[in-house]
């Protein structure tokens, strides 16, 4: 062994696998970074003087006498608004060509908020995409997921939601992406001016699959610098984190770990627990909202990434396609904000849950009409125009496409209402039927 100010080195390689390492040290640190052959590595397992590195590129072509260099810390990022309007890699890298940005040295990583410091989410976040604020309003502070299938349009709703919503720091994490996103991303963001207050952390399907597992403590120690340092709403969004949870299945079948349920570590939830729950609401006005896209295999929501994913977050957005209108929709059976319930009628107009409680009954009176022509049963009245409001429902105010403002979108669900029902049928309140009726 040889030593250096800050690190130190040892060259003799004890075990090596395909994304793992192993070496004798002594006065290692979890979690802390090295270097195996010039290529980055982190510490994830230490028995006794066996410290087992995830090498993030890759192990192959690393010698058994390869020089490990430690540098005796773990991960880390330079904090300060400098990060604005930039794009990065899984390290903390500019990716843009631009300048290496100066601030403050910070641990990634680190505990979520203390909860004495957490205050009960109450701000609204308004996406402008109907099919959410309408029906499954989020709230400053929240965790929730998108569920969708690998083939549905999410990159372009999470742009969506970027670029519309009412927050003052957007953070995109982007996992396994594709390069058509990734230049997706950063042409729509430049061409809208929006690069101002969007920051990206990007591994491309180009770059090491687990690379992935630093981009989300990257974007959180980053939106923690400007909610508390800067009393800022800010929203972190995450795609995708099934690619993040293959990524840790990788390392943990390297490392002859005992799989779980799907070929996933045992320890999945309490890893994806520690990304959700960095979300929080803080009393001096800062937040952390995470949206984040779990693709599923044939919509399957059983699959354990998806299953440990709800037990975790406040509810789901769930994006089908609807074939009566070959568009997607936020599915509004299968989606639910928990939290909903804290702004709706409060922060929106005071008619907001009753026109949502009532779309959503007469929807479902439309699939079961829609059940009974499919088994050949005879349609009433009542039943074909419950079919008709549904697509037009879908059209107007689900489909994934259709942005608008709240406000807008209660009135034009009154249209609705007014065109395909009498008040008796639409059943609200009758100061708000006085109100607001469309007829």
């Amino acid at each position: 062994m040889k030593t250096q100010a800050f690190q130190r080195i040892y060259t003799q390689v004890e075990n090596i696998t395909k994304a793992t390492c192993t070496v004798r040290a002594e006065g290692i640190s979890n979690e802390e970074m090295a270097f195996v052959d010039g290529k980055p590595a982190q510490v994830v397992k230490i028995k006794g003087d066996m410290v087992t590195l995830q090498v993030f590129p890759g192990t192959q072509g690393i010698p058994t006498n390869a020089e490990i260099a430690f540098t005796g810390k773990p991960p880390v990022i330079k904090v300060s608004d400098q990060l604005l309007g930039r794009f990065f890699n899984p390290y903390g890298a500019p990716i843009d060509g631009g300048p290496a940005v100066e601030g403050e040295e910070r641990e990634i990583g680190g505990p979520s908020c203390n909860p004495v410091r957490r205050k009960q989410p109450s701000e609204l976040i308004a996406t402008g995409i109907a099919g959410i604020d309408l029906n499954n309003t989020l709230v400053t502070g929240q965790k929730i997921p998108f569920f969708a299938d690998s083939d549905q349009p999410f990159n372009q709703v999470m742009a969506t939601v970027a670029l519309r919503a009412k927050a003052d720091v957007i953070i995109l994490g982007g996992m396994g992406m594709s390069n058509d996103d990734y230049l997706y991303y950063r042409h729509l963001f430049d061409n809208a001016g929006a690069l101002d207050r969007i920051i990206c952390f990007m591994n491309t399907t180009d770059n090491p699959p687990v690379e992935r597992l630093l981009i989300p403590d990257m974007c959180l120690t980053t939106a923690e610098y400007f909610a508390v340092q800067q009393n800022k709403k800010v929203l972190v969004l995450l795609s995708d984190m099934t690619l993040y949870a293959d990524a840790l299945s990788i390392v943990s079948n390297r490392m002859d770990q005992i799989p779980s349920k799907d070929s996933m570590p045992g320890s999945l939830y309490s890893e994806l627990a520690k990304i959700y729950e960095k979300a929080v609401q803080l009393p001096e006005g800062g937040s952390i909202t995470i949206i984040a896209v779990t693709t599923l295999s044939g919509g399957d929501i059983t699959h354990a990434i998806p299953d440990n994913t709800g037990y975790i977050t406040e509810g789901q957005l769930y994006l089908r396609r609807d074939t009566d209108i070959g568009r997607v929709i936020v599915d509004p059976f299968r989606s639910l904000s928990r939290l909903k319930q804290l702004v709706i009628g409060k922060k929106t107009r005071e008619d907001h849950p009753q026109v949502m409680n009532a779309a959503v009954r007469l929807y479902a009176d439309a699939a079961s009409a829609k059940t009974k022509l499919e088994n050949g049963f005879d349609l009433t009245d009542y039943d074909k125009r419950s079919l008709e409001f549904a697509k037009s429902y879908s059209s107007e105010l689900l489909a994934i496409d259709v942005n608008i403002d709240t406000v807008k979108m209660l009135d034009t669900a009154w249209t609705l209402f007014g065109r395909h029902f009498s008040k008796d049928e639409v059943a609200i309140k009758k100061e708000l039927m006085e109100k607001y009726w469309k007829a």
